[in-house]
């Protein structure tokens, strides 16, 4: 089968070979055949290094499909069913599942380092324990959650990840309070779900921060209620909070830099959330008075931070109602040929999502 690998860490572009071989498949496991997926950031951060990752490996892990085979002792699912590529699959029996706590579950993270695929060359692993770009992966049967048939491929691959992040950040972790202002640095797919999710909790200022004109210029169309470059982000503070600063500050790049201007966007007992996935040894400072003297809240947002299987049901629902667009969020689709083209549409800022087609 074709599938995209990256050969090292550290390299820019992927190889699509079509000799690649999906293998674990046993007791447990769900074999699936990629219809769609999309890229997100943390495949290139993976690529990058920032986020760890055993090389060689298939990136992606914002998919949707249809289920091939089933191992033993799996049940739920069966062939031909419609499954979006949950890369973070809670276990239920672990501590941070027992607590409620599912998108803490470290079950998932321990996939990463069994290989999901097999080439001439040797092992090649899946990013994140998944790796969508490949017309076939193994997973554990928890990662393969089943979705409606009126919900595309396209749009439930991206349910799988970006969106449930960006809306989950608002409404589960943040909990935009309705009439509040709010700020969204980097409007790329996350943060522009994440401006979605502040719209539906009823905030009445949301401000859009992006270097790029055309995610400004889409953070309009998806319920901001201005955009600014980065440069222009004091003034937007001035302006729509007379210098007090935000009541909430959503920072989606990943940066120590800009989390840093999260905080002092941030009013006094405000809250930043801390969504962009950054890099190990990238430390974000504070002095020990302003943390205690300013009393904002610092809450990291991983997956959107709640039940994924709830937010899933929950995004289903609000875009039936028509009171999120997921359709607009895909700006351009590629097949697995053009993953390149993918990446480089994601690096200028091109996209807000690129959707690759297998």
């Amino acid at each position: 089968m074709r599938a995209a690998v990256l050969h090292e860490t550290g390299q820019d572009k992927l190889e699509v070979f079509d000799d690649v071989e999906a293998v674990g498949f046993g007791p447990g496991k769900v074999r699936l055949r990629i219809r769609a997926t999309g890229l997100c950031h943390s495949d290139v951060s993976a690529m990058t290094g920032v986020l760890p990752q055993p090389a060689p490996f298939v990136p992606g892990h914002e998919g949707a499909g249809e289920v091939v085979d089933v191992g033993d002792g799996v049940t739920g699912l069966s062939p031909g069913d419609r499954v979006l590529v949950c890369w973070l699959p809670a276990c239920g029996a672990c501590p941070a599942c027992k607590r409620g706590q599912g998108h803490l579950c470290l079950a998932g993270f321990m996939n990463a380092g069994t290989p999901n695929f097999r080439r001439a060359g040797g092992d090649v692993f899946g990013f994140a324990g998944t790796g969508t770009f490949a017309e076939e992966v193994v997973v554990a049967a928890g990662c393969a959650v089943p979705v409606p048939d009126d919900v595309p491929f396209d749009i439930a691959a991206l349910i799988g990840c970006g969106v449930t992040t960006g809306l989950g950040a608002a409404i589960n972790t943040a909990q935009v309070e309705a009439g509040s202002s709010v700020a969204v640095i980097g409007c790329g797919g996350v943060g522009i779900s994440t401006i979605q999710g502040a719209r539906v909790r009823g905030a009445a200022q949301i401000v859009a921060v992006d270097p790029v004109p055309a995610r400004r210029e889409a953070a309009l169309r998806f319920g901001a209620t201005e955009a600014v470059a980065p440069d222009e982000l004091a003034d937007a503070k001035q302006r729509v909070t007379a210098g007090e600063g935000f009541d909430y500050v959503f920072e989606v790049v990943g940066k120590s830099a800009t989390a840093r201007t999260a905080y002092e966007t941030t009013r006094r007992g405000g809250t930043l959330c801390v969504v962009g996935a950054g890099g190990l040894e990238d430390l974000f400072q504070l002095n020990m008075f302003e943390l205690f003297f300013d009393e904002k809240r610092i809450l990291p947002s991983l997956y959107g931070g709640g039940d994924v299987i709830r937010s899933y049901e929950r995004t289903i629902a609000l875009w039936r109602a028509g009171r999120i667009d997921l359709e607009s969020l895909i700006t351009h689709r590629v097949p697995l040929s053009g993953v390149n083209e993918a990446l480089d549409q994601m690096r200028t800022g091109e996209a807000l999502r690129t959707c690759i087609e297998l």
